[in-house]
């Protein structure tokens, strides 16, 4: 890509001097060739957040998410195995990323649940007042170290 920028610069830059030599003895380059621009995206180093998912097993799986990662993107990422999470793929029409928090860490969420998280949180089983689906839950700097139980078993209601 870069390659095809320089030459695509190139190009314009012979086009742009060549009228610009005809019309007048006088050469001026032209203002989008005076400064540095980049078309891609910069490298963002982001923090890693810590979260522990526990089995109903009391099994702890220990991951890490960058913040702005979901937890349901925790999950794939670190290609944790946990039967039919996120079958919606976070859409939101399905309770399977059903996670349980204790009271304190659900209190530091910053986002609440939406009316539509809420409907399909009224699906899943083992819903508890501090349930939220992992789709929904953004990781930031605060929730490093978030512990999260996993019920035994999930329903997806797009089956229902």
């Amino acid at each position: 890509m870069a390659l095809i920028r320089q030459l695509f610069s190139k190009a314009v830059f012979s086009t742009i001097i060549s009228k610009s030599l005809t019309r007048s003895n006088k050469l001026v380059k032209p203002v989008f060739l005076l400064r540095n621009t980049s078309t891609s995206q910069p490298l963002l180093e982001k923090k890693e957040v810590r979260v522990t998912f526990v089995r109903a097993s009391g099994e702890r799986i220990e991951a890490k998410g960058k913040v702005g990662d979901s937890l349901l993107d925790v999950v794939v990422n670190n290609e944790i195995d946990l039967s039919g999470f996120g079958a919606c793929e976070g859409t939101l029409t399905c309770s399977t990323c059903h996670l349980i928090l204790k009271p304190e860490d659900y209190d530091r969420l910053t986002e609440k649940p939406t009316d539509e998280e809420m409907d399909m949180l009224d699906l899943a089983y083992e819903l508890t007042d501090t349930s939220r689906l992992g789709c929904q839950i953004i990781l930031n700097e605060d929730l490093d170290g978030l512990e999260v139980k996993v019920p035994a078993t999930i329903n997806d209601a797009r089956a229902d």
